[in-house]
């Protein structure tokens, strides 16, 4: 083999490469959000478009030295005086004071292209912007005044100099305010006032003359020259006032008189006047505003309406309210209160300043009281903690956000913050409803103000308060949420041996050696033959310890199990593109620890193939002996093969079955989850769904619930690409509990933040419902694996990503303990961690001495100078669970037959070291290939029933094929918590006879 070289050393991991394979590894610096200059913070990723921008106000570009820092000294020099700065595209740079209204805070890591200027910072990406911010407030926008004494607005209107809109002009120039120059024109004694250009009070009169309409409110855009928080008309429009008082004079430019204000409407449709109401008092008494310079009673009822709303409100002119009932404490004001002209008539009443015109469908009105903080009856264990300042604009104290605009309640806030696991949470805005951790409060600097800050009701229970913008009512889960436990014994890491290449799939086999494939021809090294074979008994020997096989086809994403025949044959079916999906390859293995073998793959796509080709494909052995092989792509990201097809193929035409689920939910149900039930049934677990088969006719039998998924995002999925791990929990004789399927693990759409948590249900119970338990952190593409004790390891995997080359990022080096035999929520232990980054194509593989094989890597993930942020991981660990790190000897057995038939009852002899037979058990698990997370035995885990008398055990094995399809498994002895070195046993024979399969003179067949 002429291939890396890994050599093990003392405390340090060396690297020996031959000369004609040149690369060097070096640390890599990671990627990160620059801190900023100065006064300068980082204020989130943000949404940009090039018919929006997000931030308007200045800009360039450079194509080469792009940096955050020449950015924020762009926007902060000389003339550009702005508190917002924002990189775009790697290039671009953009200033402003002001966040365009709208846009819209994503995901940091929706930000992910790199500074052309400089490698190391972040940049945005397309339509994606990092903003800056220098921690001043911007200066205020300029206003239209609503109000100026008894002077009300109409709006702007248009205007010339030759056919002017008010007949009457002041001469009163220069410093020009709204209020000087309505007071003017009521000096003069005038109805109407108007204001343009920025500095000419130039018209008064008693009436619109020259048919002067209204015009939309940006053509009045000139600020006032002797205020420039005001807005004084524009070129050819003024802004408009009408005087709502008694005229004491009679204006001396004509005799027109004012216009009547009606207080009320006259509706059709059933709708009614209802009052003029106080607004504001505390807090808007309805919501969904709309504004218009041209709003009437009329549009207003009719936008509500349209909104199935049953009350509108008008209020100072142009503004428009709707909904269902007056909420805050809203009281009756006398109706002369609303004497404000609507901005659409001038005839028509709308409100005041804080007065609404109120009319209804219904006839009665309801109002809310005044709303208060959820104290009280609240559910399971929460206790209101006050009203909580998030830090900074656009940052949140607790990290998963929920928006509910119309139902966010206290306690479906809380239910849903609980159900997830997280003890804290957060009401804001009315509509947001936050969960997170306490320690999430304490790492962002959360403090408390006065609980009269958090002052908007709840978009779902206007009784009850949710926050205020940037503040959140917030409660505490008083009590232990998560039992995450921390043992003295955590067990360890160890290096084992130099990899010679990445593996994809790794299996014990029979001989007690692993085979490992990976992703030939499209393999780091030109000359690697895609299948390798390593003796555990040999690692101290490097150049010994690894044998050379061969594949004749790309095996990338292709599926693995053990089958039942004699010889105990590997078989591997799909594969990568064209020819190879179609593939079928068995290995039978051979040799014993210390003596190599001489078989290889057999491979011949001319005399055996799948009826279709598979791409991420799951196979699994069915109780009759046959293979099931689901699910899959024609090709790398090609269309997808929504069926399934049985192996041997039987006789006939095409027997492929379409799956109209799989077709449904492509791309995220690749490799789903096979697993056979007690019933003889089938369980099939894809994307976020589950559901039970018959195992004949693979109909439906039961649409299982849908699988919870990220406490904020109910689309989160647990197979590829956003890939989970799933097992089979453990089945005791005498076989009569349910069975239970656990799954751990998985992503989100978008932005792919990983899931923190497994899930598990009986899915053959009479009403099945997934329970969820929390994990200390997040994982995508985390493996699993049975250990013979009954308990689970979870370990690999990444925080942030999905499946697939460069979609993963920060790596999660701890390891779980997953203990089934504890309550739920409990069941939790936090192992040790190591320092290699095991991301897409990792696995966890059961040796038989009870460690667990760590191996892959194959992340292709690139900074964009083409160097590694992970590299392609050729070390090989194992880990040392906690029971072989107390330093007891472990037990052994001897055992005369290892081909059982089910039921049947089979001598061993035991010698324990530590225990007694009373403490005594004995275990059986299946035999199992890892890939991407998928262990296509289901991991299954049998404890029998035995009898002993002295040291001689009889173990009766499992009743029929449906509590264990026939096949082979590791047969341990667990001498209190330490389990003995295993042996193979076959149970349930071949039923289908597959040691004779198949007859073409390229294959070998070991018999039945």
């Amino acid at each position: 083999m002429n291939l890396p070289i890994f050599l093990a050393l003392p405390l340090v991991y060396a690297i020996i490469v031959p000369k004609n394979h040149a690369s060097t590894l070096v640390h890599r610096h990671p990627l990160h959000h620059r801190s900023s200059p100065s006064s300068w913070t980082s204020y989130g990723c943000w949404i940009d478009n090039t018919g929006a921008r997000t931030l308007s106000a200045a800009s360039y570009a450079n194509t080469t030295g792009m940096t955050v820092e020449s950015c924020i000294s762009f926007c902060s020099s000389g003339s550009n005086s702005y508190v917002y700065a924002g990189v775009e595209y790697a290039q671009e740079c953009y200033c402003g004071n002001f966040l365009a209204s709208g846009a819209s805070n994503v995901s940091m890591s929706e930000c992910d292209m790199t500074c052309t200027g400089n490698a190391s910072e972040f940049c945005g990406a397309g339509d994606r912007l990092n903003v800056y911010w220098n921690g001043t407030q911007p200066p205020s926008s300029p206003i239209i005044v609503r109000s100026a004494g008894n002077w009300t607005s109409l709006g702007c209107y248009n205007d010339s100099t030759t056919t002017r809109a008010l007949a009457n002009g002041m001469g009163v120039t220069g410093e020009v305010t709204v209020e000087s120059c309505t007071t003017a024109c009521q000096d003069a004694g005038y109805q109407y006032a108007g204001v343009e250009y920025a500095d000419e009070c130039s018209d008064c009169g008693m009436t619109l003359d020259n048919g002067s309409e209204p015009t939309p409110a940006s053509s009045c855009d000139m600020t006032c020259a002797g205020n420039s928080s005001e807005y004084c008309g524009g070129p050819d429009h003024l802004n408009l006032y009408n005087y709502t008082g008694t005229l004491t004079t009679t204006g001396n430019a004509g005799s027109g008189t004012g216009t009547e204000l009606l207080l009320t409407a006259s509706l059709s449709g059933g709708w009614t006047y209802g009052g003029c109401y106080v607004d504001n008092a505390n807090g808007r008494v309805l919501g969904d505003e709309l504004d218009s310079d041209n709003m009437t009673v009329e549009s207003c009822v009719a936008h509500c309406t349209a909104d199935n709303f049953t009350i509108a409100g008008l209020e100072y002119s142009t503004q428009c309210f709707c909904g269902n009932e007056l909420i805050d404490g809203a009281v009756k004001a006398p109706d002369s209160d609303c004497d404000m002209a609507c901005g659409g008539n001038a005839t028509e009443a709308c409100g005041a300043g804080n007065r609404l015109s109120v009319y209804t469908s219904m006839g009665n009105i309801t109002i809310i009281p005044v709303p208060t903080p959820l104290t009280s009856g609240l559910p399971g264990q929460w206790v209101y903690q006050g009203c909580l300042a998030e830090p900074a604009p656009g940052s949140h104290l607790l990290p998963y956000e929920n928006d509910w605009t119309n139902n966010n309640t206290v306690e479906a806030c809380l239910n849903q913050c609980a159900a997830f696991g997280y003890p804290a949470a957060g009401l804001e805005y009315g509509e947001q409803c936050f969960c997170g951790d306490i320690s999430d409060v304490v790492d962002n600097n959360g403090t408390f103000v006065s609980d009269s800050e958090c002052n908007m009701p709840c978009s779902g229970d206007p009784v009850h308060l949710c926050g205020a913008n940037n503040l959140m009512s917030a409660y505490y889960w008083n009590g232990t949420m998560n039992a995450w436990h921390t043992p003295k014994n955590i067990g360890r890491y160890e290096f084992l041996i130099g990899g010679v290449v990445v593996p994809l799939i790794a299996t014990v086999g029979i001989n007690n050696k692993v085979t490992f494939l990976e992703k030939y021809p499209t393999s780091e090294f030109a000359n690697s033959t895609g299948a390798y074979e390593l003796d555990i008994s040999l690692v101290d020997n490097y150049l010994l310890a690894w044998r050379e096989m061969h594949v004749k086809s790309d095996v990338f994403c292709s599926g693995s199990i053990i089958l039942p025949d004699k010889g105990a044959r590997q078989i591997n079916v799909g594969g990568w593109s064209l020819e190879s999906t179609y593939g079928i390859r068995l290995y039978t293995p051979d040799g014993q620890p210390g003596v190599n073998g001489t078989n290889d793959w057999e491979e011949n796509a001319n005399e055996l193939s799948l009826q279709r080709g598979r791409w991420y494909p799951t196979a699994m052995m069915m109780p009759n002996g046959s293979i099931l092989v689901v699910g899959g792509e024609t090709g790398s990201n090609g269309p997808p093969q929504p069926s399934l097809e049985i192996l041997p193929k039987p006789p006939g035409g095409d027997t492929v079955i379409t799956l109209d689920y799989l077709q449904r939910t492509d791309p995220n149900n690749l490799y789903p989850f096979l697993i056979v039930l007690p019933s003889g049934r089938f369980f099939i677990g894809y994307y976020n769904e589950a559901r039970i088969l018959d195992p004949v006719t693979f109909d439906t039998v039961t649409v299982l619930p849908n699988m919870p998924g990220a406490v904020n995002n109910f689309l989160a999925g647990r197979t590829y690409p956003m890939e989970g791990t799933a097992v089979l929990l453990p089945q005791h004789a005498p076989y009569t509990d349910p069975i239970e399927i656990l799954i751990c693990g998985g992503s989100t759409p978008g932005a792919a933040i990983a899931l923190d948590n497994c899930i598990s249900i009986i899915p053959e119970a009479s009403n099945p419902t997934w329970t969820l338990e929390r994990m200390p952190s997040k994982r995508v593409m985390p493996c699993m694996v049975t250990l013979p004790d009954g308990t689970y390891m979870i370990l690999n995997g990444a925080h942030q990503g999905v499946a697939g080359f460069g979609l993963a990022s920060d790596p999660n080096f701890s390891a779980l303990l997953y203990d089934p035999s504890q309550p739920v929520g409990q069941r939790i232990s936090i192992l040790n961690s190591t320092i290699v980054a095991r991301l897409y194509h990792s696995e966890a593989t059961l040796l038989p001495d009870g460690r667990v094989l760590v191996s892959g890597s194959d992340p292709e993930t690139n900074y964009p100078n083409g160097t590694a942020v992970y590299p392609e991981e050729f070390r090989i660990e194992v880990y040392i669970p906690p029971y072989l790190n107390q330093g007891f000897r472990q037990p052994e057995f001897t055992i005369a037959k290892t081909d059982w038939t089910l039921g049947g009852q089979y001598d061993i002899v035991v010698t324990l070291y530590q225990g007694t037979i009373s403490t005594m058990r004995v275990s059986l698990i299946a035999a199992s290939s890892s890939t991407h997370g998928n262990v296509m035995s289901g991991g299954r885990i049998i404890f029998p029933e035995f009898t002993c008398s002295g040291n001689t055990c009889t173990i009766t094995a499992p009743p029929n094929a449906f509590v264990c399809p026939p096949g082979w498994h590791q047969l341990f002895v667990l001498d209190g918590p330490t389990p003995s070195h295993s042996a193979w046993v076959r149970i349930g024979g071949d039923p289908a006879q597959l040691g004779n399969w198949p007859d073409y003179p390229d294959f070998t067949t070991p018999g039945i």
